[in-house]
């Protein structure tokens, strides 16, 4: 089973705009105060005393009650993301709970919208969301088994089947392509010295373009499915939530990123990838099918986010000073790897057809 350990770490690192949140951090939070924290939470018909901070990176996250039950509610900033892409978000996050996914949904505020715009005197704005809170606890090493992979396939499946039919309320509220800036700029955080890297990715983001899109092969996809963004119910249910990258790519992009995660921390990680992958794919197909052939791009992609999150730490640390435990084992051996095209798992997925 996956060492979940360090899964925590993952949750902080995992994404492209928790790795920067250094760079971000600062001039959001100088900007931050009680007064607009009560503007938003009046707005949610929330006092003061029921609500809790709970976390805060480029997003202030807080947990509050209300007429019984608990949400979520994240303020962040259009300086990270645009009104009209958070829209986009719950818009497609609300979608998929009316097709029946078991995600966690936005709820409305006392006014009947949204998304709450809050001026912050500077000439930008906080956003704020709420979420009902998702039920369960982390997913821990001892409720992990054969079962809870293939419903965490299923929900997977569920998403991808509903989304074929999805378009944006909005027209302005489309979310971004897998390579537009928000999401992707490899060739940005590399640094001159890393060129061999650089050409690797170019000559991998080549091959991806040319994949074949369509209604059953690509569209928006949640993109960091990870275990730290689901909630496992007590009765093995899986709830997932945090929909801030979600992107237009392959399906199988998906799945990949799902795996790149799982499998890392594995001790003999063929075997696992092998174990997973059957079981997952099993629930996953129950409620969307898939070309055996897509699956031997599953590398592609996995090399994608390998390469990727090498470049964010690039981007965002000292790479010959790193002091965080997680980041300094990941980067270990990581540019001979992707230099000498070594897989990111060493597994035949032509085996699972």
């Amino acid at each position: 089973m996956v060492e979940f350990y360090f899964i925590r770490i993952i949750i902080c690192w995992n994404s492209y705009e928790d790795l920067s949140r250094y760079a971000l951090e600062k001039r959001i939070k100088e900007r931050f105060n009680n007064l607009i924290l009560m503007k938003v939470i009046q707005s949610y018909g929330v006092r003061d005393d029921d609500i809790q901070l709970l976390d805060g990176f480029e997003s202030f996250i807080y947990e509050f009650d209300r007429d019984g039950k608990s949400y979520i509610l994240r303020i962040g900033h259009d300086l990270r993301r645009s009104e009209n892409l958070i829209r986009g978000e719950v818009d497609w996050i609300n979608y998929l709970h009316r097709g029946g996914a078991s995600v966690s949904k936005a709820i409305l505020t006392i006014h009947g919208d949204l998304v709450v715009a809050v001026p912050d005197d500077r000439g930008g704005h906080f956003l704020a969301t709420a979420f009902e809170k998702a039920k369960g606890k982390p997913a821990t090493k001892e409720v992990w088994s054969e079962v809870l992979y293939e419903r965490y396939g299923r929900l997977i499946g569920k998403m991808h089947s509903l989304t074929k039919d999805y378009s944006p309320s909005d027209p302005s509220w489309i979310r971004p392509q897998w390579d537009g800036p928000e999401m992707l700029d490899i060739t940005g955080w590399l640094p001159d010295s890393e060129s061999l890297v650089l050409q690797k990715y170019l000559d991998l983001k080549s091959h991806i373009d040319e994949l074949p899109k369509n209604k059953d092969t690509f569209g928006l996809i949640h993109q960091d499915a990870h275990a730290g963004n689901f909630y496992v119910n007590e009765k093995g249910e899986i709830t997932l939530f945090d929909f801030d990258d979600c992107t237009y790519s392959w399906f199988i992009n998906d799945i990949a990123i799902v795996l790149f995660y799982i499998v890392m921390g594995q001790k003999d990680q063929s075997a696992f990838t092998g174990e997973f992958m059957t079981h997952f794919l099993k629930g996953y197909c129950q409620e969307n099918q898939i070309e055996t052939e897509w699956l031997v791009d599953i590398p592609l992609f996995l090399k994608l986010r390998e390469i990727d999150l090498y470049a964010v730490i690039h981007r965002s640390f000292d790479v010959e000073n790193i002091d965080h435990p997680w980041v300094a084992m990941y980067m270990e051996n990581r540019k001979e790897r992707i230099e000498n095209e070594v897989p990111f798992v060493e597994f035949d997925f032509s085996s699972l057809y």
